[in-house]
C-alpha cells in the first residue's frame, strides 16, 4: 500500500508542477477532450451507459484492450480505427513529459546525493 500511495504522490505532485507549463495544459486539455469525444461517441452511436463508454475510451487509447467491451456497429468500429490511431497520439504525447519529469527529478536526486558523498571523502 505505501509503494503505491508514494507513487500515486508523486504523479499529483508532477501533475501540479507540468500544469505551470502552458504546452503541456494544452495537451492536458487535448487529451481530455479526446476522451470526451470518445465518451460521446460511444454512448451515442453504441448505446453503451456513459461509465461503460468513458471506460472504454480510456482502456482503448491506453491500448489495453481487455475485450470486455466492443463496437457492435459498422460506424462505431470505422471510429474505432481513426480513435486508436489519432488519441493514441495524444495520450502518447500527455503521458510522456510526465515520465520524463520523473525520470529527471530521480536522475537530479541521484546526482545530489552522489556529490555528497563524494564531498564527505
Amino acid at each position: 500500500m505505501i509503494p503505491f500511495l508514494y507513487t500515486f504522490l508523486t504523479f499529483l505532485k508532477t501533475l501540479i508542477t507540468l500544469l505551470k507549463d502552458p504546452k503541456f495544459r494544452s495537451l492536458m486539455y487535448l487529451t481530455w477532450i479526446t476522451l470526451a469525444g470518445g465518451t460521446v461517441f460511444y454512448h451515442k452511436v453504441e448505446g453503451w451507459r456513459w461509465l461503460d463508454s468513458f471506460y472504454f475510451s480510456v482502456i482503448t487509447l491506453a491500448t489495453v484492450g481487455y475485450g470486455d467491451l466492443a463496437p457492435k456497429t459498422d460506424l462505431g468500429k470505422l471510429f474505432t480505427v481513426i480513435y486508436i490511431f489519432t488519441g493514441l497520439g495524444i495520450l502518447l504525447g500527455f503521458v510522456n513529459p510526465i515520465g520524463e519529469y520523473i525520470i529527471n527529478q530521480r536522475l537530479q536526486k541521484a546526482e545530489q546525493k552522489q556529490e555528497g558523498e563524494n564531498t564527505r571523502k
